[in-house]
């Protein structure tokens, strides 16, 4: 089974494309989403439309509950509560509905799915070191657990030869026949954090036993365009250069 995983959308258009048509060519069985499809981007309602066409599996992210109302966004910042206000007014009913019935976490046949942490999902959690990633590890019943929320890849291991202890790699493929358990965090579809600029992603193989992230340049001039286009704060433009 050839799984292939997307990071956080955040509503970038020529992001999500880029990345569903290398996808495809690379022979995906199953499209699976770490959540936060909506927010901060201008193009909602056509990644919602994307992700429903290939029967992706997605879980709900931190912007998608506060789109629907299922929590709240006074803690967000001022750019992240103006894109909430100004996604719901884009939303239908259909599409919003299709928000509100996402799950917290997925259990799929070979891999476990969520936004922040498979721990306490509803917390909206940030797994930033292997101290926060061993609750997660703790309660894994399958050897892969993949997240989002940080905008970062990282993978976070227990590996067979040392398995009380928590390692990580930022290695761009992970072999993960050597992991007992493994939280791969896969960066971010739409809005990468780590000053790198191009689309991120993840393919895993389960018969090979490897996940490997990929990079993709696409079309940000065209994304920031309609991100101004559409009167959303600039700032959330400018920071797609920029990989921050």
């Amino acid at each position: 089974m050839k799984y292939g995983i997307l990071g956080d959308i955040h509503a970038n258009l020529s992001a999500l494309s880029t990345v569903l048509d290398r996808m495809q060519a690379e022979g995906v069985d199953t499209y699976v989403s770490v959540g936060d499809v909506v927010g901060y981007g201008a193009a909602p309602r056509e990644c919602i439309r994307m992700l429903r066409e290939r029967d992706a599996r997605v879980v709900m992210g931190n912007h998608d509950a506060a789109c629907v109302g299922a929590l709240d966004d006074r803690y967000f910042n001022p750019q992240a509560r103006a894109a909430v206000a100004w996604t719901r007014s884009a939303l239908g009913q259909e599409e919003m509905d299709w928000l509100s019935s996402l799950p917290l976490t997925l259990d799929l046949e070979h891999c476990h799915v969520a936004h922040g942490t498979l721990f306490r999902p509803e917390e909206f959690d940030y797994v930033l070191t292997t101290s926060d990633a061993d609750p997660s590890l703790e309660i894994m019943t399958r050897p892969v657990c993949f997240v989002g929320h940080s905008h970062v890849p990282i993978a976070l291991l227990r590996l067979k030869s040392d398995p009380d202890r928590t390692a990580y790699t930022i290695d761009p493929e992970i072999d993960l026949s050597l992991a007992a358990k493994a939280l791969i965090n896969v960066g971010s579809v739409g809005q990468p954090r780590d000053e790198e600029p191009r689309t991120a992603y993840a393919i895993y193989d389960t018969e090979l036993q490897r996940a490997w992230i990929h990079r993709a340049t696409y079309d940000i001039q065209t994304e920031m365009d309609r991100i101004r286009g559409a009167g959303l704060p600039d700032v959330l433009a400018h920071r797609l250069i920029l990989g921050v």
